[in-house]
């Protein structure tokens, strides 16, 4: 079992690169191993796969993958910790396969060596779009475990119906199947956090349509979740071009117009946006 960093390591590596951790990043970095191994575990990482992970931080998860012998390409868009994370790497494992890509995950389009995996601790306030992101461009990524807020995490993996259920549930399973894998205690991070952590998995299934079809699509969820106490022929009634238009669309799609964004999987979103022109 290789080495992986502790809290005092954090500390040290924080106060070399002179890193006050924010909130205003989602700045917090795991300190326990058992922790980290926990997540890689659940991620059922193995040797022969390339995982890209985002925002490595200091690189106590990044250690934690290194260790199971995969390649892991990490992204990372604060230069001093993309400087310093081939030198901890190096230091505690120096025979790892380890690439840093110093950019903004929000704005990466290309990745070396076709990544299967993607496991992250993300920062809560970017965790969705960074999700989507990857998914949208990424489409060698197989499957994935990321660790974000709990609240997020819960929407995420909710099931139509559900009181959590939101336009986030819906895009995430645009892509494949999610679930929640267990709750992160506050304790394994520096600094203690305020919020609670949970792990979220992703498989990912065949898309269910075409790229042009996906935004579509992803217009009408968002709209029907900006308003999503009223019924769909009114939540809809501004994107599609009035209350009668959008009846008539939501009747077409085989769905009835009363019913609200929260009872609608995925696939009737779809139904909704070919049944008429999805050029608006």
């Amino acid at each position: 079992m290789k080495r992986l960093l502790g809290p005092a390591e954090i500390r040290d590596l924080a106060a070399l690169l002179d890193i006050q951790p924010t909130k205003k990043l989602g700045q917090n970095f795991v300190i326990d191993a058992n922790t980290v191994r926990k997540i890689v575990a659940t991620a059922g990482v193995t040797a022969t796969e390339t995982v890209v992970e985002v925002g490595p931080g200091l690189g106590s998860l990044t250690l934690g993958l290194l260790e199971t012998g995969a390649s892991v390409v990490a992204v990372e868009i604060d230069e001093r910790l993309a400087n310093q994370l081939p030198l901890t790497v190096n230091e505690l494992q120096p025979d790892a396969n380890l690439t840093v890509i110093t950019q903004d995950a929000m704005t990466i389009m290309e990745l070396p060596d076709d990544p299967t995996v993607l496991v992250a601790n993300l920062p809560y306030n970017v965790s969705v779009p960074v999700l989507l992101h990857f998914l949208e461009h990424f489409p060698s990524l197989e499957r994935g475990l990321v660790m974000v807020q709990a609240e997020v995490g819960e929407r995420m993996a909710a099931p139509p119906g559900s009181k959590v259920y939101g336009a986030p549930s819906a895009k995430a399973a645009w892509y494949g199947q999610w679930k929640t894998s267990g709750r992160v205690s506050r304790q394994v991070f520096w600094p203690v956090p305020n919020v609670d952590s949970i792990l979220v998995g992703f498989s990912r299934s065949e898309l269910p349509g075409t790229e042009e079809e996906r935004v579509a699509t992803f217009r009408i969820i968002d709209a029907a979740f900006q308003q999503r106490r009223k019924m769909l022929r009114q939540a809809l009634a501004e994107l599609l071009g009035g209350s009668a238009e959008a009846s008539s669309r939501i009747e077409a799609a085989g769905l009835a117009p009363t019913s609200r964004g929260e009872e609608l999987t995925v696939l009737d979103f779809l139904s909704i946006a070919r049944a008429g022109d999805s050029a608006f």
